[in-house]
């Protein structure tokens, strides 16, 4: 199942997230992955290093000689660190109508700075509107509305906070709430429903590109046809088993493991987690 998807983001020399991370997941999942660099860091699993910028020329560049031969059927966004930066981006986009997926990188797992504070209103005003699905976990979507979350039933509010600002769709991820057992909720104007309803919560410190390898594994649903829902569900049910089969490799926030099989048998345990999915 090829699926083509063009990644806009930035580089993890660590191998754990970024341009890294999106490849291996696109890839694990059929799809056939392209790139656009905005930006190097020098990672590991000890935290951030170092940042180098992409001139945005070359940002253009790279997603223009892409879409004019390659074509995609559906974009990602990852780091897009300063307003310039998510202006060239916007830009180069308008070329195309492939549904997009926005993952609005903040800060990395270590907690570095990877959005320079005065790029949050062009993300809000330029990129979100643009978006077919939006996927903050609980900081990002605290930062971008100004709400406090707190419970499973904050998740819904912001979600709809964050819907108004633009996306057709927002995956609000949940990985943040204390608990034993996790819960994200996909807010779209019909409603909301629960995807990987209670699953139990992994405690372990290899997490490192979670967020970069949902939003990828969404982005090549879509790209393969798949609806929205099964394109979530399907990209919650992955990282999952890449968490629970992550090496466990480096001494601080360890990548997860972006090869496993996803077989029929994993994908319908999340599909049929709850009979009515539906948040009332």
């Amino acid at each position: 199942m090829k699926g083509r998807v063009l990644i806009v983001a930035g580089s993890d020399s660590g191998g754990g997230a970024g341009i890294q991370a999106d490849i291996k997941t696109v890839t694990a999942l059929g799809g056939f992955a392209m790139t656009a660099l905005t930006a190097l860091t020098a990672q590991n699993t000890r935290g951030v290093h170092g940042i180098h910028a992409v001139p945005e020329v070359f940002i253009t560049q790279q997603i223009d000689v892409v879409l004019s031969d390659l074509g995609a059927d559906a974009v990602k966004t990852g780091m897009l660190h300063s307003p310039a930066v998510i202006e060239t981006v916007v830009a180069a986009l308008a070329q195309t109508d492939a549904p997009l997926v926005v993952d609005p990188v903040m800060r990395a797992k270590g907690g570095a700075a990877l959005l320079q504070p005065e790029a949050q209103a062009a993300l809000t005003e330029l990129l979100l509107p643009r978006a077919a699905v939006l996927t903050p976990n609980v900081p990002e979507a605290e930062a971008l509305t100004g709400m406090s979350i707190e419970t499973a039933a904050d998740l819904r509010r912001v979600g709809e906070a964050l819907l108004a600002l633009g996306p057709q769709a927002v995956l609000m991820k949940g990985g943040h709430l204390p608990g034993a057992a996790m819960t994200d909720l996909l807010v779209t104007p019909e409603g909301a429903s629960a995807i990987g309803l209670g699953r139990a919560r992994r405690e372990t410190p290899h997490t490192h590109g979670t967020g970069c390898t949902l939003a990828s594994a969404i982005t090549a649903g879509l790209a393969q046809q798949m609806t929205l829902q099964r394109a979530v569900e399907r990209a919650v049910a992955y990282v999952d088993r890449a968490i629970a089969s992550a090496p466990r490799f480096g001494g601080g926030h360890g990548p997860i493991n972006h090869a496993h099989p996803l077989d029929a048998a994993a994908e319908d345990w999340f599909a049929a987690d709850a009979v009515d999915k539906t948040v009332v």
